[in-house]
């Protein structure tokens, strides 16, 4: 597989590839991003437009009870885990990190809540660091293509990171999750209107390369 050239045809076919989580600060990224597991971009934004005009800094979730956050935070699913680890990641930040959002990987996984996804993302979108995020997207949709064959996302990062120009890896994130979420999709992928049908391993191991 010739990766320069997928990520050009992918390039092309979504060129306003980016992160779809609305937010103004590094914070705001961090808690939208522990609100996506397992929820859509869309239910999140939705969600934090109205947490957002009031409860935005670190600070302001320092004293929050966790009951008043699942409140806030219920429609997005799995909200008790996810309230706990906001305020516990704000509460690290504040008095751990002087009120900022740490802009290294190792300082980033210490905050509750945040994985390697997570992390990534943050890297990537908030401080512009060459990163590649392994969401449930990206998993799929570089095992299905022929990009990666590791069994847990940590390997399919490590594995995208070596075979994908790390000036690059940050577009490819995006890439990836925008053909998964348009194209390639988790249970019936639309190879039919697939650009990058000759370079993918699942369109030529089914459909043997014929369209």
């Amino acid at each position: 597989m010739n990766v320069n050239r997928v990520i050009e045809m992918l390039q092309k076919r979504y060129p306003d590839a980016k992160c779809e989580l609305q937010y103004s600060t590094p914070f705001e990224l961090m808690v939208a991003t522990i609100l996506s597991a397992q929820c859509t971009d869309v239910r999140v934004n939705i969600i934090t437009s109205d947490l957002f005009k009031t409860y935005s800094e670190p600070c302001d979730f320092t004293a929050m009870e966790q009951e008043k956050l699942e409140g806030l935070i219920k429609s997005c699913g799995f909200y008790k885990n996810k309230a706990k680890n906001i305020i516990g990641a704000a509460n690290m930040i504040v008095h751990t990190y002087g009120g900022k959002v740490p802009d290294t990987m190792k300082e980033l996984l210490k905050l509750p809540g945040v994985g390697r996804k997570t992390a990534n993302v943050i890297l990537s979108n908030a401080f512009f660091k060459d990163a590649i995020a392994v969401d449930t997207h990206v998993f799929r949709v570089s095992k299905r293509i022929g990009l990666a064959d590791a069994d847990n996302p940590d390997g399919v990062e490590r594995q995208l990171m070596e075979i994908i120009p790390k000036e690059k890896w940050s577009l490819a994130h995006h890439l990836l999750i925008f053909h998964g979420r348009r194209t390639c999709k988790a249970r019936k992928p639309l190879c039919d209107e697939c650009t990058i049908q000759g370079e993918c391993k699942y369109y030529n191991s089914v459909y043997g390369g014929k369209s």
